[in-house]
């Protein structure tokens, strides 16, 4: 699905990439390395974190470095918006996901001849969905097997519900 956002111009003009580096930069970047990125005037600083409710939400507004309990850890340094794009490609291409639903899913656009005469079947998203319901599911019991239980409460509900 391609999501058009138009910022402050005609419908003509569209502006996907603002959004997404606004994502990027004030979402993502923060909960890959648990830092706020520099902008004048501020300096890179952690990301404040309130206690409750557990495990935690930033905190948001004045003073909100001191009125945190916490800072949020990295989950993964290094990572970023765009190189989990290429992780998600090189997942479909595992499953043998058709180039023309691959290029939908990371909002490409083939221009090719050969891109204008395929379409995309309800068959080849069901596939695709099958083979990601099926990686996610091994992925929870490998989960399951290191601990039952977890903080973070939509995972902590799932584990709970694959155990019976």
């Amino acid at each position: 699905m391609n999501l058009v956002y138009v910022r402050a111009g005609q419908p003509s003009e569209t502006a996907e990439h603002w959004r997404r580096s606004g994502f990027g930069t004030w979402l993502f970047q923060p909960s890959a390395t648990g830092w706020y990125p520099k902008k004048a005037p501020q300096e890179a600083r952690p990301v404040p974190v309130l206690a409750a409710p557990w495990p935690g939400v930033p905190a948001r507004g004045r003073n909100a470095a001191g009125r945190a309990n916490a800072c949020w850890l990295p989950v993964a340094g290094g990572l970023t918006p765009h190189g989990l794009r290429h992780t998600h490609k090189t997942v479909m291409e595992d499953l043998g996901t058709p180039p023309k639903l691959m290029d939908e899913r990371l909002g490409h656009e083939d221009g090719s001849v050969q891109a204008r005469y395929s379409h995309i079947t309800p068959g080849m998203r069901k596939r695709l969905m099958d083979g990601l319901t099926e990686q996610w599911e091994e992925a929870l019991s490998a989960r399951l097997a290191m601990h039952p239980r977890s903080p973070a409460r939509a995972l902590d509900a799932m584990l709970k519900a694959r155990q019976g």
